[in-house]
């Protein structure tokens, strides 16, 4: 027999809970059951994936703390998981046990939750455990409290081996009726490669980036917009000019994402902007297009964006901290 225990506290040393799935640890495997605990706090980046550690597991405990309200972060998370990646077939035959102890007021509220949302999950909820701690050195040396854990440990584990049928709850029908139609269709093998894909940054990431791009490109064919137009980013720098007396200065703009250079010359009150080529400009300076978009749009400014690393420059910094001044973009 295998139990898994997933623990939605935050590992503090005094937190009572840790004190009862400890205990129940240790009875359960006395009688040989194999248990694994999964600590939310430490894979909170992961949690996605936890439903796949259910499939193999004959009973669960979920166990959390109330330290203010409710049954904490992780814990929503880790029942949202099941919820959208989880084998409902598995579910069904799946027995759970809620632990509860709370520091504060609510844990049979929150020993309320963890056995609703695991009959709407279809799962089999078992009667668990719940407590208010005071003092948690008195609850863990008090032989009368330790006896109670012990015999449910054995409770559940003839509840598992005898496979006991519990009664029917009326949340069955708010799920069939309601809740049926929000969920996500797919094969076990289908939730399970998506939880994989949820649980990956750097995947995420990357469709984010693919969206926002797809997104601009979009925007651009709607406007008429075309990136390879030679006056583009021309027009905003000379409606919002304002000339130095006195300062003369170049700037040479590459664009690494489009390999153009947006060359900015200005003698006093007179202004040129093209494309083209300037080595000797006084500021040399690389970005993005987007970062240019941003630029003239008024959310960033030049030494802002070279501040932060979204722009290189070399060259006269005095000059490369004046283009802020010469060029005021409004905040569109």
């Amino acid at each position: 027999m295998k139990i898994n225990i997933y623990y939605g506290g935050r590992g503090l040393i005094e937190d009572p809970t840790l004190y009862v799935i400890s205990k129940l640890t240790e009875v359960l495997e006395e009688i040989r059951v194999q248990v694994t605990r999964y600590n939310l706090y430490e894979e909170k980046n992961t949690i996605a994936m936890l439903p796949k550690t259910l499939k193999e597991a004959d009973g669960i405990i979920l166990a959390t703390t109330v330290e203010w309200m409710g049954i904490g972060g992780y814990m929503q998370q880790f029942l949202d998981a099941c919820w959208l990646y989880a084998d409902k077939s598995k579910l069904e035959k799946l027995y759970m046990m809620p632990v509860v102890t709370a520091t504060t007021y609510g844990e049979r509220e929150a020993m309320l939750v963890l056995t609703q949302a695991w009959e709407m999950l279809g799962g089999i909820p078992y009667s668990g455990l719940s407590a208010y701690v005071e003092n948690h050195v008195d609850f863990e040396t008090n032989k009368n409290y330790s006896n109670v854990i012990e015999k449910k440990a054995e409770a559940y584990y003839r509840v598992i081996n005898q496979k006991r049928i519990m009664l029917p709850a009326s949340n069955i029908l708010l799920k069939q009726s309601i809740l049926k139609g929000n969920s996500i269709v797919l094969t076990p093998q289908e939730s399970e490669q998506l939880s994989m894909y949820v649980s990956d940054d750097a995947y995420v990431k990357k469709q984010k980036e693919d969206i926002e791009e797809l997104t601009q490109l979009y925007k651009e064919m709607l406007s008429g917009g075309d990136i390879d137009n030679d006056k583009e980013f021309i027009r905003n720098l000379k409606e919002n000019f304002h000339p130095i007396e006195d300062f003369s200065a170049s700037y040479a703009i590459i664009f690494s994402d489009i390999k153009k250079t947006l060359v900015v010359d200005i003698q006093e009150n007179r202004l040129k902007c093209y494309y083209g080529d300037k080595p000797d400009a006084d500021v040399i300076a690389k970005t993005t297009r987007e970062v240019m978009n941003k630029l003239v749009l008024g959310r960033i400014t030049f030494q802002g964006a070279f501040m932060s690393g979204d722009l290189t420059a070399k060259g006269n910094f005095k000059t490369l901290r004046t283009f802020d001044q010469v060029f005021q973009f409004n905040i569109l």
